[in-house]
């Protein structure tokens, strides 16, 4: 076989490797969610409130440790399943520290999954779904010897895009250690205020729980509100650090 012939195969294995990629890509973000949408609706109705959600888990009674976890993973791998009830009913079925512990477990799993299915399918790839523009911005964050502190603050503040960052580290120089650590402490105040809803409501405190809701809906409505300027003063503090 000749260089030419030689070249010519490589670029269509080449060409090849990256439509299974998008196809893989599609499926995941698009195509799952499309069939869960349509054809499983059922899925969404049971994460749609707390008495759903909790009446989804005793439907599976031992196993319910399990669904929980994987629904954890799917609400990060699949953005379309709503995940604000999820820790709820862990606080309300396991407590505050089995149900802390669940969390962790489900949000490592999934942080783990995106991370290598973005190194799996490539930058260009992220381009597509997510904006080149908007991935190489956070890649230049996740490159810098401040990284650690940027993704610390990106997963403790509401309103911030953290399914980018994860998809982003797993085509950054940051390696999956150090970025798994530090997104599971950011998330970590995040979840521990849903699990402290969900066992209020449990021991029939529901003034603690009123009160914790509050105070959480705010600063999830200020992260909303406030999500380009906290963009902006992330992008400041990392120029700051960065020097």
């Amino acid at each position: 076989m000749n260089k030419q012939k030689k070249e010519q195969l490589r670029r269509k294995i080449k060409v090849f490797t990256t439509i299974l990629k998008l196809a893989l890509l599609l499926f995941i973000l698009v195509g799952l969610p499309l069939y869960i949408y349509f054809y499983q609706p059922e899925v969404i109705e049971r994460m749609s409130s707390l008495e759903s959600v909790n009446a989804f888990f005793k439907q599976y009674k031992t196993q319910s440790i399990l669904v929980y976890i994987g629904a954890q993973v799917a609400q990060i791998v699949v953005c379309i399943i709503p995940g604000q009830w999820l820790q709820f009913a862990a606080g309300y079925m396991y407590g505050f520290w089995l149900g802390f512990l669940f969390s962790l477990i489900g949000a490592a799993i999934g942080s783990v999954i995106t991370y290598y299915l973005a190194k799996l399918l490539g930058r260009d790839a992220m381009h597509l779904i997510f904006g080149e523009q908007k991935i190489n911005q956070f890649i230049h964050k996740l490159n810098s010897k401040k990284a650690v502190v940027i993704v610390f603050l990106i997963f403790l503040i509401p309103g911030v895009p953290k399914d980018l960052c994860n998809y982003a580290a797993g085509i950054s120089e940051m390696k999956l250690k150090p970025f798994l650590i530090v997104s599971l402490i950011g998330r970590s105040p995040g979840m521990m205020g849903s699990l402290l809803i969900g066992r209020q409501i449990e021991a029939g405190d529901y003034t603690g729980a009123i009160v914790i809701a509050v105070i959480a809906v705010i600063l999830f409505i200020i992260g909303i509100v406030m999500r380009k300027k906290l963009t902006i003063w992330l992008d400041k503090a990392y120029d700051k650090l960065y020097k």
